[in-house]
């Protein structure tokens, strides 16, 4: 009887021990990763504020939501100048500019690809990695252009990045302002700066389509003329 208690009681006291370590090593954990996925909400809300008091708290600028976003991603998501200035204290707290979702976008590349300007500089500042690409292969120059943003492209095109690079489609910057644009004032800006900076005119899709000859098939008669003064055929 005694040394059936005696087990009884062993089974008992072990179990109490393992459930105090358990409750003393999940209970900071479940705090931290309240504190992370605070500050990624509090990122994406811009609230630059609660940015700075949960980096205070010691929250990770390295952890990620569901989607695989850290909080500086998640700024860069927030509307246009929005998520700036909680940007730029991530930044400054150590956060990757290059960390990519699982959709593959980085704080880079997305700030290239949406305009947000201010963010895109801060992340060219701090090591933005210019031969990243997102899902389509494509460099931040090419859905800049595709989606019309002028400032960014100039701003791009002041780097080293490749203004030839080809992505998944068989496109470059220059095929996706033709192809991907409306042939208006904003696209025809854009194939301007890249014909300027020294982006091939030559470069055909994989189906030995060339700029010119989309622009013509188009009737987008300015973008043409631009190409055809560059050489282009």
């Amino acid at each position: 009887m005694l040394t059936a208690l005696t087990t009884v009681t062993r089974a008992a006291l072990g179990a109490a021990l393992f459930l105090c370590a358990t409750v003393t090593m999940t209970g900071p954990a479940m705090a931290d990763a309240k504190t992370d996925q605070a500050l990624i909400d509090a990122a994406g809300r811009g609230d630059a504020g609660a940015v700075r008091r949960l980096l205070g708290e010691g929250a990770s600028v390295a952890a990620r939501d569901g989607q695989g976003r850290t909080a500086l991603l998640a700024a860069t998501h927030a509307a246009p100048g929005v998520g700036t200035e909680a940007a730029r204290l991530l930044i400054a707290a150590g956060a990757d500019v290059n960390a990519k979702d699982r959709i593959e976008d980085s704080p880079y590349l997305y700030a290239a690809a949406e305009g947000r300007n201010d963010i895109l500089k801060m992340t060219l500042a701090h090591g933005a990695d210019l031969k990243s690409t997102n899902r389509y292969g494509g460099t931040g120059l090419i859905p800049a252009a595709h989606h019309g943003h002028p400032e960014t492209v100039r701003i791009l095109l002041g780097t080293a990045i490749d203004k030839d690079h080809v992505n998944k489609l068989g496109w470059t910057a220059l095929l996706e302002a033709v192809i991907l644009g409306d042939g208006g004032p904003v696209h025809t800006e854009i194939v301007g700066e890249l014909v300027r900076a020294g982006a091939s005119v030559t470069i055909a899709d994989r189906d030995g389509v060339t700029p010119l000859a989309h622009a013509r098939r188009r009737g987008y008669a300015a973008m043409a003329a631009i190409l055809e003064g560059a050489g282009g055929r």
